[in-house]
Order: C-alpha cells, then sequence, then structure tokens
C-alpha cells in the first residue's frame, strides 16, 4: 500500500507552494490568514520530512533550490487539482455561503465597499466577507482571492474582468482657500499656489497631474507643500485649506456635498484614462459566492455614478 500523504505534510505543500510563489514568508502568511511564523514552521517541517533544503535562505530573500524549483511546479499541479475541486462543491451547492475573499485599493474599499457591506451581508447571512485592502497588486490565483477590485486595464487570460465605472481625478480647493488665494484659470497657474499632491505607496512615485490643454495632454508634478500616501488625506487636507490638489470623485463628493470643497480647473480635465474593474479567476465563474458579490458590486457602482452626478452640477 502506497503510502497516505499526512496532513502536516499536505499544510506544509500548501505553506511551500504560497511562500515560492510569493517571495515571502509574510506575503504567503497573508495570503494564508495565518501568522509568518506558522508558514515557516510549516515550511521547515515539510523540509525535514523530504530530507531536502527547498529554500536557500538569506536575511533577506528566500531563493528556490533545483529541487525546490522542481517541487514548486508539483506542488502547483497539486494545489490547482484541490481548487477544482473546490470550485466545484461550491457550485454544486449554488447558495452562497462560506467566506469570499475580495481585494480592493484602500480609498475605495473605505469610501465605497465598507459602507455597502452590511447591506451585502444582510442579503447573504450564510457568506462572510473577508476584505483586503492595499495598493499591492496581487496575484489572485496565487493568493487565493476571489475578487478584486483594481483601476485601470489588467491583461490576464486567466481572469474574467467586468467593466464597474469610470476612474475619474479632478482638481479641487476649499472655498476659503480660494476666498484667500484666488481661484485658479489655467494648469500653469498652479505654480503660485499652495499644492497638496499624492504618492503611491507601493512604487514612492508622486501623482503627475493630467490636464487636457488645447490638443495635448499637459502632465504637471506640482511643487506641493504637502505629500501624503492615502488618498482620503489629501482630501482632508484640502478641506481644511491647505490648497489645491487632485482626488478621485468618490472621496470628493462628500466634501463637495457639504460645500467643503469645490472643483477647479474644470475645463481642462482629462478625459476619463482608467476605469474601476471587477476581476476574478476563470476558475471561479460557476461561483455562486462570485456571482453574488459581483452582482452586488454593480449595486455599489450604479450607471451614473452619484458621485460623478453630484461634482458634474457644480462644476459647471
Amino acid at each position: 500500500m502506497k503510502e497516505r500523504i499526512s496532513l502536516d505534510r499536505l499544510t506544509g505543500l500548501i505553506a511551500f507552494a504560497r511562500t515560492a510563489s510569493l517571495g515571502s514568508y509574510t506575503a504567503a502568511a497573508r495570503a494564508l490568514s495565518v501568522s509568518p511564523s506558522a508558514v515557516s514552521k510549516s515550511v521547515q517541517r515539510l523540509e525535514a520530512s523530504l530530507g531536502l533544503a527547498l529554500f536557500t535562505r538569506t536575511t533577506r530573500s528566500l531563493t528556490l533550490t533545483s529541487e525546490g524549483a522542481d517541487m514548486h511546479e508539483r506542488a502547483l499541479r497539486l494545489l490547482q487539482g484541490v481548487e477544482e475541486i473546490e470550485q466545484a462543491a461550491v457550485a454544486a451547492r449554488g447558495e452562497p455561503a462560506g467566506i469570499i475573499k475580495v481585494t480592493a485599493p484602500l480609498p475605495i474599499g473605505v469610501n465605497l465597499l465598507a459602507p455597502a457591506l452590511p447591506r451585502f451581508r444582510e442579503r447573504y447571512p450564510k457568506l462572510s466577507v473577508d476584505l483586503r485592502l492595499g495598493d499591492r497588486i496581487t496575484d489572485l490565483i496565487e493568493e487565493g482571492i476571489d475578487v478584486a477590485v483594481r483601476v485601470g486595464h489588467v491583461v490576464d487570460s486567466r481572469l474574467i474582468s467586468r467593466r464597474l465605472a469610470p476612474h475619474r481625478l479632478r482638481a479641487f480647493a476649499s472655498p476659503a482657500y480660494l476666498a484667500k488665494h484666488g481661484t485658479p484659470q489655467h494648469p500653469e497657474d498652479l505654480a503660485a499656489h499652495e499644492c497638496v499632491n499624492f504618492r503611491y505607496q507601493s512604487s514612492g512615485q508622486t501623482l503627475r497631474w493630467p490636464f487636457h490643454v488645447g490638443e495635448r495632454v499637459l502632465e504637471i508634478l506640482p511643487d506641493a507643500g504637502i505629500v501624503v500616501d492615502v488618498s482620503d488625506a489629501v482630501a482632508a487636507i484640502l478641506a481644511a485649506g491647505g490648497g489645491i490638489g487632485i482626488s478621485p470623485t468618490y472621496i470628493a463628493a462628500p466634501y463637495v456635498r457639504r460645500g467643503e470643497l469645490v472643483p477647479v480647473l474644470t475645463p481642462f480635465t482629462l478625459r476619463d484614462k482608467f476605469d474601476i474593474t471587477a476581476l476574478w479567476p476563470e476558475s471561479r465563474r460557476g461561483n455562486p459566492n462570485v456571482k453574488a458579490f459581483v452582482e452586488f458590486l454593480e449595486e455599489v457602482f450604479p450607471s451614473p455614478a452619484p458621485w460623478d452626478v453630484l461634482i458634474q452640477g457644480v462644476g459647471k
């Protein structure tokens, strides 16, 4: 009789496969919802049971050994089989239940998804939501994510996508700031104003402000007195009179509604370059959890988006 694989070894294979794919124990732990030490210990026990070194370890990195690279390919095939079994079982059940893992950028998650989740849970009480927020681009397949909400164009044959809404950026300032410093009439006037800019956490780059001037696109990197790496902080600083800045319309809309921000430089607004998109793995096409959540996203992102309608009305 062939030796049956132990539960401990199967756990080690899962931990090893995730670590090898994502490059660190920390990233694997995030994907598996466990601690980095638990992942590390599982991999070490697997190595001990196999009598093989799967990683070459330094204080800063993990590198697959030749044996580890071969084992990684085999482990991925095993996990793909497990994934297919799981998805077949979920599809056969038909009713949304269990846990759905969702990832989204922090500002979309905080401003649009989080306020809507109680309504989703009321509709599907047997389905729990594991929402992961941040601007790190995750591999949905490798990290076991069911649905991702992303900004921009994603080309991946393994994924299904659905457009949710345009991702619109506009320039804003508070009425108090404009009363004190004047309203810019052209993007070049920004050089004489206090500016607040945004820095991407993933790349460390600061946002270039795009404007449509005549037949060309003008990108300005303002000399900003304040730079922050969270979009909501930009809007809060602007509302406090900190200057002029760029914000997604869904973040600025509540401030505009309360009269704390107004759009500026509206005639130079660039046509939208990107969309907010829902993505999910092809393997989850028949998954009732995914189907229920994607349909709910269409309610969260109605067309036309009410935040854009509000700002367009004020900016006329």
